[in-house]
């Protein structure tokens, strides 16, 4: 940048001069601007203040439902159940019916009784 403003002060001074001069010019010397070293650095700039916060986008769309999935395998057999309570105790029978006499005893015979002492 600052070629281009010696450049351009150059120029406006010839073209001005040239202007000016009713007598027949001297060839004129054009000055080179040889650059040379680097300044100091400038001054750090100021923090710039945070920006608004931007509006919130809208809800996209809801997206298609997905497919059915597979059945699912068989489950194992389950354990075999507790053993169950022992049931009530069922009703008395009815009285049986009256046995059939029997024989009368014989007397006599090879009976043999014995009587233990006391």
């Amino acid at each position: 940048m600052k070629t281009t403003m010696l450049f351009a002060a150059i120029a406006a001074a010839l073209a001005l001069g040239a202007c000016d001069r009713t007598s027949p010019a001297a060839p004129t010397t054009t000055v080179v601007a040889v650059p040379g070293p680097a300044g100091p650095q400038g001054a750090p700039g100021a923090t710039a203040q945070k920006g608004d916060t931007g509006a919130t986008g809208s809800t996209g769309a809801t997206g298609n439902t997905g497919n059915t999935g597979y059945t699912g395998a068989t489950g194992s057999t389950g354990n075999t159940g507790a053993t169950g309570s022992t049931g009530n105790t069922g009703a008395t029978g009815d009285t049986g019916a009256e046995g059939a006499q029997g024989q009368r005893g014989k007397t006599g015979g090879d009976t043999v009784i014995v009587v233990p002492p006391r």
